[in-house]
C-alpha cells in the first residue's frame, strides 16, 4: 500500500463511482501474478498452453468486434480543438466528462477493481515516470504485469507525494447478481479512448484490447508522454532503439520510427547476413529520449514487455522474437495446434492439417481463411529476448547516432536516403505514407500519411509537434544523430519486392554507420543523399543491377506527384504549419524541376560528402 494521498484519493473517488466489490493493490509479486492469470483461465478467458511446449503461457481468444485500437473512438480532450489538430478525434473535455461519469457509474459492479501502479522506463531513471491505472480487467493486469515494471516497488519510488498519470479503464459490463459473465467482457456499443492533456489523465471504456486498454504502452508512453515531452523539452516516440557492434567493434544505436506492422519488431532484433555484425535490442516501439549532460540525444525504452504482432513473425523473418516467446508469455486471437500450442500464419511455411482458428472454429488449410486474426498479438518479457543489450534498462539511456523513418511504399521512396540536415530530416519524417496494415483501421493497401508513425499517437496538434521537432533540432545543434528514410518494401513494376529485407537489411544499416562516421560519399538527389550503389554492400545477394538501380533511383515524375499530396496535407494545418516545413517543400519541388526526367539514374549525380 501507499501514504500517497493523492494517489488513495484517487483510487477511492474511482471506487465510488465504478463501484466494484472489491479493490486489489497488484503488488508485482509472482504469487499474485499466478493467482491472476489462473482467474483468467477460471473464468473461461484464457487457456493454459501445453507447458512442454509453451511453459506458463496463455492463449486468450477476444471478442471478434474488439481486435484492435479503435482510432475513430479515440479522443483528445484538450481544452481547445486547435490544440488536438486536425489529425485527431477532439472532444469538449467537459462535455466528455459528463459522458464519461455516466458511462462509468456503476460500471465494475460484480467485478474486482486491480490498482496496478507502473513505471515507464528503468525504475530510478530521470526519463522515466509513473502511472496508475485502474482497471477492472485481469487481462489488463496480467499483460501490465509484463510490459511495464509494477507493483511495490513501484509506490516506494512514487513516495508519499511523488507525482503520477491518472488512467481508469472498464469493459462496461457491469455483472448484475446471479448473472453469468461471458469470456472476453467489452462493450462494442460504447467504446471510448479517452485523453486530458492538461491533467495528464486517462480514460478508457468499453474495450479489453491491447492498444484501448493497457492504458500505460500507446496512451500514457506516446499520446500523453508527447504532451509532456513538448512541455518539458524533451521526446516521446514511436520507435524502436537497437544497438550495432561492427566487426571493429564500433558500437552505435539508432532508433527508428515505422507504422505499426512495418518490421519495427524484426528490425529491433535482427539477426544480421553480414559476418562480424552484431545486433542487440533495447526496445521494439517506443522511445523517450532527454539530452544527457554530453548534450547528445539519449533514450530509454519506457517498457518491460513486447505486445507485438504475432502474423509474420517466424524463424525466418524473427527468430530472436521465436525465441523469446518459449514461455512466460500471452497470445491473443493466434489459432490453437492440437497438441496445446498456438500457431499463426508465417510462423512456419507450411500451416498444421488442423487448427482450431482464432474464433474456436475447426480450421484446414484448404478452408479459405486466416487462422490467426492479422493482428493477433503476443505478450512476453523483453528480459527472455536472447539479444537484448546489456544495458536496455540503464538509467542514463543511450548515445542516438541516427534516426531512420520508414513505410511500406511499393514505389516513389528509395531504399536509404540521408537527410541534409535536421530541418531536412523532420520535413522527411513529416511527410512519412505507408500502405495501411491490419493494425489499424481502414483498407488495408491504401496509403496514408503517418508522420513520424505517430499519426494514431500523437497527443497534440501535429503541425506543433513537428514545431517541437524543430526546435529540439535547435537547441541540440551538431549533437542531433543524422536522419535517414529507409523502404524495405520497394517493387518492380511486375510486382516482385527488389529487397530480400529481414537480416540483409543490416546492409543498409551498415552503409547508415558509415555515413555517420564520414567514412562514405553519397550522391546527392532532389530528395536527399543515397549510397553510391558500389558503397551498399551486396556480397551475396541474388540481387541484378537492375534492380539495384531501382531501389535507388530518384523518378521525379513520382516524386513531383508526391509533392502535390503532400501539399494537399499541408493545408490542413492551416497557419500552425511551420514556416520551415512549407520551405522544404518549396525547395523539393524546385529541385524535381531541376532534374525532371523519367528516371535519374544515381550513378550520373553528383558525389557530396556532406549532409
Amino acid at each position: 500500500m501507499t501514504h500517497n494521498q493523492e494517489l488513495l484519493d484517487f483510487v477511492e473517488s474511482t471506487r465510488a463511482l465504478c463501484r466494484p466489490d472489491r479493490v486489489v493493490w497488484i503488488d508485482g509479486s509472482e504469487a499474485q501474478y499466478r493467482s491472476i492469470l489462473q482467474s483468467m483461465v477460471d473464468a473461461g478467458t484464457a487457456k493454459w498452453l501445453n507447458p512442454e511446449k509453451r511453459p506458463n503461457s496463455l492463449h486468450v481468444r477476444s471478442d471478434p468486434a474488439d481486435v484492435a485500437r479503435v482510432e475513430d473512438r479515440t479522443f483528445i480532450c484538450s481544452e481547445h480543438r486547435d490544440d488536438a489538430g486536425p489529425t485527431n478525434n477532439w472532444a469538449d473535455p467537459a462535455e466528455m466528462r459528463k459522458t464519461l461519469r455516466s458511462l462509468f457509474d456503476g460500471c465494475m459492479r460484480g467485478r474486482t477493481m486491480y490498482v496496478i501502479s507502473f513505471c515507464m522506463g528503468p525504475l530510478g531513471s530521470p526519463i522515466a515516470h509513473i502511472g496508475v491505472e485502474l482497471t477492472d480487467s485481469p487481462y489488463v493486469v496480467a499483460s501490465m504485469t509484463i510490459t511495464t515494471r509494477v507493483g511495490a516497488r513501484v509506490l516506494e519510488a512514487l513516495g508519499d507525494s511523488g507525482e503520477f498519470g491518472r488512467c481508469v479503464h472498464s469493459v462496461g459490463k457491469p455483472l448484475e447478481p446471479g448473472s453469468r459473465d461471458v469470456p472476453w467482457p467489452c462493450n462494442n456499443e460504447n467504446k471510448y479512448i479517452t485523453h486530458f492533456p492538461e491533467t495528464r489523465e486517462i480514460w478508457s471504456f468499453g474495450s479489453g484490447y491491447g492498444g484501448n486498454a493497457l492504458l500505460g504502452k500507446k496512451c500514457f508512453a506516446l499520446r500523453i508522454a508527447s504532451v509532456m515531452a513538448r512541455d518539458e523539452g524533451w521526446m516521446a516516440e514511436h520507435m524502436l532503439i537497437v544497438k550495432l557492434t561492427s566487426p571493429e567493434g564500433r558500437v552505435s544505436y539508432m532508433a527508428a520510427a515505422f507504422p505499426s506492422a512495418c518490421g519495427k519488431t524484426n528490425l529491433a532484433m535482427l539477426t544480421p547476413t553480414v559476418p562480424g555484425w552484431k545486433v542487440e535490442c533495447i526496445g521494439d516501439d517506443i522511445a523517450w529520449m532527454r539530452f544527457g549532460s554530453d548534450g547528445r540525444l539519449r533514450a530509454v525504452n519506457p517498457e518491460a514487455g513486447f505486445f507485438g504482432v504475432a502474423p509474420g513473425t517466424g524463424e525466418k523473418t524473427n527468430p530472436n522474437a521465436v525465441a523469446t516467446l518459449r514461455r512466460e508469455s500471452i497470445f491473443t486471437n493466434c489459432a490453437t495446434t492440437d497438441d496445446g500450442d498456438v500457431w499463426w500464419e508465417g510462423m512456419t511455411e507450411s500451416p498444421p492439417a488442423h487448427l482450431i482458428d482464432w474464433r474456436g472454429r475447426d480450421w484446414s488449410p484448404d478452408c479459405g481463411r486466416p487462422a490467426a486474426h492479422p493482428n493477433a498479438r503476443f505478450t512476453t518479457p523483453a528480459a527472455q529476448c536472447p539479444i537484448m543489450a546489456p544495458e536496455w534498462e540503464d538509467p542514463a539511456g543511450v548515445p542516438i547516432d541516427a534516426i531512420l523513418f520508414g513505410g511500406r511504399r511499393a514505389d516513389t521512396v528509395p531504399l536509404v536516403q540521408e537527410a541534409r540536415s535536421w530541418r531536412h530530416g523532420t520535413f522527411l519524417g513529416s511527410i512519412m505514407g505507408s500502405e495501411k496494415t491490419a493494425a489499424a483501421a481502414g483498407k488495408v493497401g491504401e496509403l496514408r500519411r503517418d508522420p513520424m508513425a505517430m499519426l494514431p499517437f500523437c497527443g497534440y496538434n501535429m503541425a506543433d509537434y513537428w514545431a517541437h521537432w524543430l526546435k529540439m533540432g535547435l537547441r541540440g545543434g551538431d549533437n542531433m544523430p543524422r536522419i535517414f528514410y529507409v523502404n524495405w518494401f520497394a517493387k518492380s513494376p511486375d510486382g516482385r519486392i527488389l529487397w530480400p529485407g529481414f537480416g540483409d537489411n543490416i546492409r543498409v544499416l551498415e552503409w547508415i554507420i558509415r555515413r555517420c562516421d564520414d567514412e562514405v560519399k553519397a550522391v546527392e538527389t532532389p530528395v536527399g543523399l543515397v549510397p553510391h550503389p558500389g558503397d551498399l554492400n551486396t556480397d551475396g545477394l541474388n540481387l541484378s543491377a537492375d534492380d539495384l538501380t531501382r531501389l535507388l533511383e530518384i523518378r521525379s515524375d513520382e516524386w513531383l506527384g508526391e509533392v502535390d499530396s503532400v501539399r494537399a496535407y499541408y493545408k490542413r494545418f492551416g497557419t500552425r504549419l511551420p514556416d520551415a516545413l512549407a520551405h522544404e517543400l518549396e525547395n523539393l519541388e524546385s529541385r524535381l524541376d531541376a532534374n525532371r526526367a523519367p528516371t535519374t539514374n544515381p550513378t550520373t549525380l553528383r558525389a557530396t560528402g556532406t549532409s
